[in-house]
């Protein structure tokens, strides 16, 4: 009869092999796959405490492929154990250019792809992998549009992060790519004063490392639809504009800093509307 300590081992060695095959030069063999799926059947993750997987989940999220772990964690039904939340967005459309839907779950893998390409740190990675699991369940009848997934997502996201111990930093990230990486998404040059709000509230004027690693994400999620591949983020382009345009007023302060902020980047923008909400 199989122990507690030998299944545990079992299951350790189960995400170490996914984070391998994330490293090789090619997927996870049939006789591979076969041998995981028995082990994860047999309850090889059963006593795997969650704080002990998080080391090979992010070796898994680091990896050269992490689309291929992530893919071989899936065949072998050990993502539906780990992260169920994740595993639901797999067949979940998502709106996208042009008359067909995309699947959260490609994206979500297609994201990965991108963020290893570019070499991103692993909070970029997790938030990427986590953010969007407000949608798993949105109304039927919305779809493919998810109306209240971040109301949804936010405690989902920071349940993950407690049951599996993750850093401070994943948290943070995965927070603020839910709350704000859909309106980085709209942005937009005729829209000065909203712009302004956002570089502030993303502290892009102050602590910049977390505005940049919110770029990195928002520029994966976008390369992660069909035919965006490598391309530019042309919303990255914009916000690096209107701080340029900021940097050129002189140390602002107070209740003056984002009407200021914002009639430079106006100015820069060409724009007349720099006092709008963003929403």
């Amino acid at each position: 009869m199989t122990s507690f300590s030998d299944r545990d081992h079992t299951g350790l060695a189960l995400l170490r092999a996914a984070a391998r095959v994330g490293r090789a030069p090619s997927e996870a063999d049939f006789v591979e796959l076969e041998f995981w799926r028995e082990r994860v059947e047999a309850g090889a993750l059963e006593a795997l405490s969650p704080s002990r997987a998080w080391p090979e989940i992010a070796e898994c999220l680091m990896a050269r492929a992490p689309a291929r772990s992530m893919q071989l964690l899936r065949d072998c039904g050990a993502l539906r154990r780990l992260l169920p939340e994740v595993e639901a967005l797999f067949g979940v459309p998502q709106i996208a250019e042009g008359d067909v839907n995309a699947d959260l779950g490609e994206l979500l893998m297609n994201a990965l792809s991108e963020a290893a390409l570019c070499g991103a740190p692993l909070p970029v990675r997790f938030a990427l992998m986590v953010m969007n699991v407000g949608k798993s369940d949105s109304p039927r009848e919305h779809l493919p549009v998810h109306y209240g997934h971040i109301e949804r997502g936010r405690p989902r996201i920071e349940a993950i992060c407690a049951r599996f111990e993750a850093p401070e930093d994943c948290l943070d990230l995965a927070l603020l790519a839910l709350a704000e990486g859909e309106r980085v998404h709209r942005v937009s040059r005729v829209r000065a004063g909203p712009v302004a709000a956002m570089l502030e509230r993303l502290g892009a004027f102050d602590e910049r490392s977390l505005f940049d690693a919110l770029m990195t994400v928002c520029a994966c999620d976008f390369r992660a639809y069909q035919g965006r591949a490598g391309q530019a983020y042309p919303k990255a382009a914009i916000l690096a504009a209107a701080l340029d345009a900021c940097r050129q007023v002189a140390e602002p302060a107070g209740a003056e800093a984002t009407a200021l902020r914002a009639k430079a980047i106006a100015n820069a923008f060409a724009s007349e509307r720099w006092s709008e909400s963003m929403d």
